[in-house]
C-alpha cells in the first residue's frame, strides 16, 4: 500500500483511475498517456493548444498555490485553474522525490511521455527517465542560444532580429538535450528591418515587433511552440524524427532576472533603455532613483534627433541622465539622444503623466540621474 504524501489534487482522483483522455497514435503505439509539468501563463497556453489538439494528459504537475499581497492570499497557478476546468488531475508537490513518484504511480507502463513547458522546478533525471518516450520541452529560444530562465527577456533586450522555439528531448542538464525541432520567429525591431531567416530551421511566422513587451512575446511563442509540439509528438512516436545533439560549445545562457536589472544606465543608448523597458514589462519595470525614491518609466518614446541639447542659459550640452524641459513635460539624456517618459509612477505613489508630474515636482529640471 502507498504511502500518501500532503499533494494537493482538484478532483480527489486516485491516481490509477483518472478519465481515459489518452490521445490515439494510430496502429501499433496504442494509447498515449502523457503527464504535463507547466505553472505560468506560457505553459497554460500549450497545455490549452494540447487539449484542443487531442493531447489531453491524464495528469497535471504545477506548483503549489502561491501567497499574495497583504494577506498572503492563496493564489493557484493558470495551468491549476485551466486543469481545474478541463477536470484534469492535479498534483502540487512541494518535492519531485521518490514518495511523490510511488504516490502517482509515475511508471513506465502508467505513463509513456512527459510534457514540460516552465515548470518551474528542476526535474530529476530518474523521473525524466520513466516515460518511454522520454520527455518534451518547450523552450522559448532556438536552442543552444539563450539556455536557461530568461530567455524572453534577454532576446528582447539585446535587439535580437531572430527568437524562435525549440522542441527538445530533456536531460539532467538545464536547457541541454537533444533537439527535435525548431521554429524561427523574424523579430522586426524596426520599421525598416528585413525579416530575418536562417537555413534549417522553419521560419512560419514574421511579425512586425518593434515595439512588444516580454509578455507579448511570450504569449506569440507559447503559441508557436504549442503547434510545433503538435506536430512533433507523433513523429517521434512513430520513430519519423531524430533527436538532433546541441552544439554545446555554442551555447549562451541567460540569468534569473532581479529587481536590480530594472535600474536605468544612463550611459546606455536611448534604444537599449527603450527596450530594457519592453523586456523588464511588467516586472520588474526599468528606475531611476530621484531624491532616494525610485522612479519608474511606465511608458516612454525615443526621438530621431541625435545628439546633445543645451542648458538652457548656460550654453553648455546636457550630460547623459539629465532631465530638460521638453514640451509640456520632460526629456531625459541618454548616451546618444533624449528619450521622452510619458507616464511615470514615484515610489508609494499612483501613476502619471510626466507633466502632471511635471506640475507637482518643477524642480526635476535639471537633475542628473546616476
Amino acid at each position: 500500500m502507498l504511502k500518501r504524501i500532503s499533494l494537493k489534487q482538484s478532483n480527489n482522483l486516485p491516481p490509477n483511475t483518472y478519465p481515459d483522455t489518452r490521445a490515439k497514435l494510430g496502429t501499433g503505439h496504442g494509447n498515449l498517456n502523457i503527464v504535463f509539468f507547466g505553472t505560468p501563463h506560457f505553459a497554460e497556453i500549450v497545455l490549452e493548444k494540447l487539449i484542443h489538439a487531442g493531447y489531453k494528459p491524464s495528469l497535471v504537475i504545477t506548483a503549489p498555490d502561491k501567497p499574495v499581497g497583504r494577506k498572503k492570499e492563496l493564489i493557484p497557478s493558470p495551468v491549476k485553474i485551466l486543469s481545474q476546468k478541463e477536470n484534469i488531475s492535479i498534483a502540487q508537490p512541494e518535492k519531485l522525490d521518490q514518495e511523490f513518484v510511488e504516490t502517482y504511480n509515475l511508471t513506465p507502463s502508467t505513463y509513456n511521455l512527459f510534457i514540460v513547458a516552465a515548470y518551474g522546478k528542476i526535474i530529476p533525471q530518474k523521473i525524466l527517465d520513466i516515460p518511454r518516450y522520454g520527455a518534451l520541452n518547450i523552450h522559448p529560444s532556438l536552442l543552444p542560444k539563450y539556455r536557461g530562465a530568461s530567455p524572453i527577456q534577454t532576446s528582447i533586450l539585446n535587439g535580437d532580429k531572430k527568437t524562435g522555439v525549440t522542441v527538445m528531448l530533456m536531460d539532467e542538464k538545464m536547457d541541454h538535450g537533444p533537439i527535435l525541432a525548431q521554429q524561427e520567429l523574424a523579430v522586426i525591431n524596426s520599421k525598416s528591418d528585413p525579416p530575418a531567416g536562417r537555413a534549417g530551421i522553419r521560419n512560419k511566422f514574421k511579425i512586425p515587433m518593434f515595439k512588444i513587451t516580454a509578455p507579448k512575446l511570450s504569449d506569440i511563442l507559447a503559441e508557436q511552440g504549442a503547434e510545433l509540439l503538435t506536430e512533433t509528438i507523433p513523429k517521434l512516436i512513430n520513430k519519423k524524427i531524430k533527436p538532433k545533439k546541441q552544439n554545446h560549445k555554442k551555447a549562451t545562457y541567460t540569468k534569473i532576472i532581479k529587481r536590480e536589472d530594472g535600474l536605468i544606465n544612463w550611459n546606455k543608448s536611448a534604444d537599449y533603455i527603450e527596450r530594457q523597458l519592453r523586456a523588464f514589462t511588467p516586472w520588474p519595470g526599468i528606475y531611476t532613483i530621484w531624491e532616494d525614491k525610485r522612479l519608474k518609466i511606465l511608458e516612454l518614446n525615443t526621438t530621431g534627433r541625435s545628439g546633445r541639447p543645451v542648458v538652457s542659459g548656460s550654453g553648455r550640452p546636457v550630460v547623459d541622465g539629465q532631465v530638460i524641459k521638453y514640451n509640456d513635460g520632460f526629456a531625459i539624456q541618454t548616451k546618444n539622444r533624449i528619450i521622452v517618459p510619458s507616464i511615470i509612477q514615484l515610489e508609494g505613489k499612483n501613476s502619471q503623466t510626466a507633466k502632471e508630474f511635471l506640475n507637482g515636482h518643477p524642480k526635476i529640471i535639471g537633475s542628473i540621474f546616476m
